[in-house]
């Protein structure tokens, strides 16, 4: 992006270097000049006329010369600023541009002279909205033509959600302070800040498969050359695959699957009902359960499996197939930063009900179900005692609003308990989650319930690590 010292040029970013403008654009530049005066341009213009005015009627020739000296030199100062012709160029780079909530970010600033003329005094200012902190401000005395100057600040931010940077401006002042024109780049960068992510230790549940090929290899081309179920080519595919016979029946290229293992599956299952949870802000129950769902998400996805975040919604991401899972050809990483953007501006939905994310649950197997639950009523939780049907294993953690409305050390409702144990007695492996505790902490005594559960035979095996 760039910037040129003339202030009618286009706030796009290009500046006219050089060259000639018609009478009505020279008007309106020496206006946005004249109205650039600073306090000290304005008030040694007003001193000088007052002068004059003064000089003509007691007849001082001498006073006369003096109001003319205070009132020219704003003046002329105004003319010299506005009939300079140079170009800057401007860059902004985010250091990380994914940044966890309560962590810092540093933002790197470019200024380049890209005119033959070396600059006067620059003041650099960036726009931040007021959650990342005051505005920054930087001086720069004397660019030299060709040169290059680079500053940075850093940005906080307790409260997840995407932050637009910029524009970037410049102000552009003359040496005795008289004259200051504003100019602003059109570009600016957006900082993501994403809810907070804990490490969760590894823990290990019996049951099924926990992991990539974990004895849970299966054959998708079968044995016989009319047996083989063929899939689109794509890009990077070896051509020795190409199942032509396919090919020609369906008018596309086709080729052969390759034998894979197939991975466990894990969703993560957000509620965002608005009835569902009580208060704002950090320490909130709702962002406790935002951050939760992030943690889980990151966690499994280093564990190997493909994994989904669903919110009550019904709206399923990563949406890479059908079936909204991260395939196994997906980056982790590409997958995890497509959710955390996600989960960095989810906000509460309208929805009554957790049917939607029923409807989807109940299409197949789902595999391991780990859900972040509000406060539900006996209907809603016997829609998420049905979810657990489907569902190899099902971990609830269930938030209880008015418990956290009112501080750590809470005791839990009564009605949250019963919750507990509608779900329990439908084979979730639940936890109450009190105000102000530690994910890790919660996550440990799932563990601990899931395994006392599984030891006693009251609950259908599931894995999970």
């Amino acid at each position: 992006m760039t910037a040129g010292g003339y202030p009618a040029a286009d706030p796009g970013g290009g500046a006219t270097d050089g060259g000639t403008t018609s009478d009505k654009g020279d008007k309106s530049g020496l206006r946005t000049a004249l109205s650039g005066l600073t306090t000290r341009g304005r008030s040694f213009l007003a001193a000088g006329i007052a002068a004059a005015i003064c000089a003509y009627v007691l007849g001082q020739s001498d006073l006369l010369r003096v109001g003319l000296l205070l009132a020219v030199l704003p003046l002329v100062c105004a003319g010299v600023l506005y009939r300079t012709r140079y170009r800057v160029a401007g860059s902004r780079r985010l250091s990380p541009a994914r940044v966890p909530a309560s962590a810092e970010a540093r933002v790197h600033l470019r200024i380049d002279n890209i005119s033959r003329l070396p600059t006067g005094l620059l003041m650099l200012q960036d726009r931040v909205p007021y959650v990342l902190g005051p505005r920054p401000r930087f001086v720069l005395d004397r660019v030299e033509a060709s040169g290059r100057r680079e500053v940075s600040y850093r940005v906080r931010s307790d409260l997840r959600g995407r932050y637009p940077l910029g524009p970037l401006q410049l102000r552009l002042t003359d040496p005795f302070g008289m004259c200051e024109l504003t100019r602003s780049f059109s570009a600016y960068d957006t900082l993501t800040v994403i809810p907070r992510v804990e490490a969760l230790p590894p823990v290990r549940l019996t049951g099924e498969a926990k992991g990539y090929g974990d004895g849970r290899q299966r054959s998708l081309a079968l044995a016989g050359e009319d047996d083989v179920i063929p899939r689109g080519y794509r890009h990077g595919d070896d051509l020795r695959r190409v199942h032509w016979r396919s090919t020609a029946r369906y008018g596309e290229l086709m080729v052969r699957r390759e034998e894979q293992p197939q991975r466990a599956r894990c969703t993560v299952l957000l509620d965002t009902r608005d009835r569902a949870f009580q208060g704002a802000g950090p320490d909130s129950a709702f962002e406790w359960a935002v951050s939760g769902a992030a943690s889980a998400l990151v966690h499994m996805l280093e564990r190997g499996f493909s994994v989904r975040l669903l919110t009550d919604t019904g709206t399923s991401v990563p949406g890479e197939g059908s079936d909204g899972f991260a395939g196994a050809s997906q980056e982790s990483a590409d997958a995890a930063g497509l959710m955390m953007d996600t989960l960095a501006v989810v906000d509460h939905s309208d929805m009554a009900s957790l049917s939607s994310a029923y409807d989807v649950l109940r299409s197949g197997n789902e595999g391991l179900l780990i859900a972040f639950f509000g406060d539900l009523d006996e209907e809603q939780a016997a829609v998420a005692a049905k979810m657990r049907r489907r569902s190899g294993g099902a971990i609830a953690f269930l938030l209880d609003s008015e418990t956290w409305a009112q501080g750590s050390g809470a005791a839990p409702a009564a009605r949250c308990a019963e919750r507990l144990r509608t779900l329990q007695e439908a084979g979730w492996t639940a936890v109450a989650v009190p105000a102000g505790a530690s994910l890790v902490e919660v996550w440990r005594q799932a563990d601990r319930d899931r395994g006392g559960a599984v030891t006693t035979g009251t609950s259908t095996a599931g894995g999970w690590s």
